[in-house]
């Protein structure tokens, strides 16, 4: 459920008044993963590499209220859920979109995974949650990658992280992955704890 509230009842109003107005709100790190454990288990079970990185980076967002928040047209709204936005290569040649409610049962977020990324490359049709705070991704595995910079124009305001292809070593495989994220919705300390947090998840999965 969406609604709006009040800047001033929440921990954000100065960087409320200070940033929902800027030209340029939006803010990207860039932090190289140690994805070992993903690739191997990706490997093993034959689960796809990137469900099981966006099954972390749901359950890491989930766990900070920043992402429940989200600025939009001047006004700053809060979220019950969060949900994942996937953008797949549809059979028509062009992209179509879907997004993940985020879900702590690994097995069932792989089956809605399959399920709507299936359907909306055959169907063509997105299938979007406006109730759902969402957390962009996009995958650009055409090669390897240093970092990736989105839009910072203000007119897509939720956090959206992005990578390449992993870099396989002699003992570890590793990603780069760039956050991007809105002013209002946080700041560098946040954000910085967030990676951390998708780091250990991906350690304990």
């Amino acid at each position: 459920m969406k609604k709006k509230i009040d800047p001033k009842d929440t921990n954000r109003k100065e960087a409320f008044e200070h940033w929902m107005k800027s030209p340029m709100p939006m803010v990207t790190l860039t932090k190289t993963f140690d994805v070992t454990r993903l690739y191997k288990m990706s490997k093993r079970k034959g689960w796809k590499f990137n469900m099981l990185l966006c099954w972390c980076i749901g359950k890491s967002a989930s766990k900070m209220e920043e992402f429940y928040l989200l600025p939009e047209n001047g006004k700053l709204y809060q979220y019950d859920r969060l949900a994942i936005n996937m953008i797949v290569n549809n059979i028509k040649g062009g992209l179509s979109f879907c997004d993940i409610v985020c879900n702590d049962d690994l097995e069932q977020f792989n089956v809605n995974y399959l399920y709507l990324t299936k359907t909306i490359s055959q169907t063509c049709q997105d299938i979007l949650d406006p109730e759902a705070a969402i957390v962009g991704t996009s995958a650009l595995v055409g090669t390897e990658l240093d970092s990736i910079v989105n839009q910072y124009s203000g007119i897509y305001n939720n956090p959206f992280l992005a990578w390449g292809r992993c870099h396989k070593g002699w003992f570890k495989v590793t990603l780069p992955i760039s956050f991007q994220f809105h002013h209002v919705q946080m700041d560098g300390g946040h954000a910085t704890r967030f990676l951390e947090e998708l780091q250990k998840t991906m350690n304990t999965l």
